[in-house]
């Protein structure tokens, strides 16, 4: 399988506040990475570095093989076109239609005209299931839809590697649901890479293949692996805790690990 995203030793820092260290992941093409922890432990921090809008503090972040802060300008422009993000808030432009949302990315990273970007907008929102509202603003969207959406923005350029934050964040069960298998579906049809934050717990068990677990206390990962095997096997109190959503008594948890 081919490594999408390698992230060796990383350490993220605002000024002198450590948020996290030594972390290390590979992701491989077609798969689902979880990026797991309780609130303020530096998930979507880490996913902004993995995008490129923050500088790591150490380490390195490497997409396709290629050093994404040791590259020249030029060459991480490159690289940011192979990405698919879709924010917590799913960030669609209020005064753009659906369409041109979804039609944003092909305007930016590619040459085609207005009708064949209009044309790819248009068949991805089918597949979302979104095509009638082509001509919707984001206010008149429901949750769910917005969160549909924005998979559909970030995946009309056909990235390799897609970015999701809280992708079920603030939505009913059925509507998570529907997501989750919307999220599978991106993967067998593209094989695309997801890398995804989340704490509901129900999709991380539906869908992860592989995942990495941040601690607030410690500042650094303390399991790795899937989210089912995390639930089934972890010994760390906090992971056992989270996977099966217990609140141990603060006397009976030991000292935090000081390593993965």
């Amino acid at each position: 399988m081919t490594t999408l995203l390698a992230v060796h030793d990383l350490e993220m820092r605002f000024g002198s506040k450590l948020i996290q260290r030594n972390i290390s992941f590979e992701v491989e093409r077609g798969t689902i990475f979880a990026i797991v922890g309780g609130s303020g432990c530096g998930k979507s921090t880490l996913l902004r570095h993995v995008v490129g809008l923050l500088r790591p503090a150490s380490g390195r972040i490497e997409l396709e093989g290629v050093d994404y802060w040791g590259a020249d300008e030029s060459t991480r422009v490159q690289l940011r076109r192979r990405l698919g993000m879709l924010f917590q808030s799913a960030a669609l432009w209020s005064g753009m239609s659906l369409l041109e949302n979804v039609c944003l990315p092909l305007e930016l990273h590619t040459s085609l005209d207005l009708a064949a970007r209009q044309k790819r907008a248009h068949e991805v929102l089918e597949w979302v299931g979104l095509e009638a509202f082509a001509k919707y603003y984001p206010a008149d969207l429901s949750g769910g839809m917005k969160k549909r959406a924005g998979i559909a923005r970030a995946i009309v350029a056909e990235a390799p590697l897609l970015l999701l934050d809280e992708p079920t964040s603030g939505l009913d069960p059925i509507s998570s649901r529907r997501l989750d298998e919307l999220i599978l579906e991106v993967r067998q049809r593209t094989g695309a890479a997801v890398v995804m934050v989340s704490h509901e717990l129900p999709s991380l068990l539906a869908i992860a293949d592989d995942g990495i677990f941040l601690d607030a206390d410690s500042r650094e990962p303390i399991a790795h692996g899937s989210p089912r095997q995390m639930r089934d096997s972890a010994t760390h109190p906090v992971v056992h805790a989270f996977m099966h959503r217990e609140v141990p008594a603060e006397s009976s948890m030991p000292a935090p690990a000081t390593s993965p």
